[in-house]
């Protein structure tokens, strides 16, 4: 590890501190260069709380680690204050030319009722960067998860690609019932030079995207086939290529494609779908987010 290296930890615990008022509270810190920004109260009760990585991005050795627990019936949406960037590592160093990684580890545990949306803005790998992300999520009976991820391959605009640098990322969802604990998604990712122009990988295209919900409760056949028509049918207007599966219990979205803007509007649009299919109000797009975009308005020759 290098020796200027920073291990940023957050450590959350959301609750509702009083059950006839149902208001997420939040309690816990961060060590630098994580910050906790002022979290912010929906009209549903639901906590949202903005995290800032204040070094401006992440270098070969980094590691970040975030853990969130959530109580029975929390309802919380953890998000990032800014982009997070992630610097060159790969031929940097005399000692280490093969490069450094950098690491960040999600732990998400989710008690019975909670539910629970990660909505970090996008993450930039500059070219011969090197970040292994893990998010590992354990969910009670009942709890629900949402996620999404945004990864931009090399500073595009400038020309650059993502050239000898890497990105790893290991996904798993593991549920907890009456029965013995099941596995509900294990998801690997890796993107290298290899994978970046082959068909079966990025195409040549610099955006990758994911989103995954865990659903509380399995969904009725009709239900779901309606969600994912739904979902399909907001990609219009939009540029790349968007695909969406389901899950034992919830749905899987990935997009490929030039644009961050376009990942980022299918799966706000996805956001509200599964909102409305839980009876839960609409989105209210996280504060910090710093778009002036409406990627709720309704798709061209879709349905609101």
């Amino acid at each position: 590890m290098a020796l200027s290296s920073w291990h940023g930890n957050a450590e959350l615990r959301f609750v509702v501190p009083q059950a006839e008022t149902p208001v997420t509270t939040h309690q816990g810190g961060a060590t630098a260069p994580l910050k906790l920004q002022r979290a912010f109260q929906h009209t549903d009760g639901r906590c949202e709380l903005p995290l800032l990585h204040t070094a401006g991005g992440l270098v070969g050795g980094d590691r970040l680690t975030i853990h969130a627990s959530l109580g029975p019936a929390s309802r919380a949406l953890l998000t990032s204050a800014a982009a997070q960037k992630v610097y060159g590592s790969v031929g940097r160093s005399r000692l280490a030319p093969e490069g450094q990684w950098a690491r960040q580890t999600l732990q998400f545990n989710l008690e019975a009722g909670s539910d629970l949306e990660w909505l970090p803005q996008e993450l930039v790998l500059f070219a011969g960067g090197l970040l292994e992300q893990t998010v590992e999520v354990e969910l009670a009976a009942g709890a629900s998860w949402l996620g999404m991820d945004v990864v931009r391959l090399g500073r595009s605009a400038a020309g650059e690609t993502l050239g000898e640098g890497r990105w790893r990322s290991r996904l798993r969802i593991r549920r907890l019932g009456p029965g013995e604990p099941h596995w509900e998604l294990v998801d690997p990712l890796e993107i290298c030079a290899a994978s970046l122009e082959g068909a079966h990988g990025m195409a040549g295209q610099p955006v990758l995207g994911s989103l995954v919900w865990a659903a509380p409760e399995p969904l009725a056949a009709a239900a779901l086939a309606e969600l994912l028509a739904d979902c399909r049918q907001d990609r219009q207007g939009l540029e790349g290529t968007m695909a969406c599966g389901a899950l034992a219990q919830g749905l899987i979205a990935r997009y490929r494609g030039p644009s961050s803007q376009a990942a980022r509007f299918w799966f706000t649009r996805l956001w509200a779908r599964i909102r409305a299919l839980r009876g839960l109000p609409a989105p209210e797009l996280p504060r910090v987010w710093p778009f002036q975009e409406q990627p709720l308005a309704t798709p061209p020759g879709g349905s609101s």
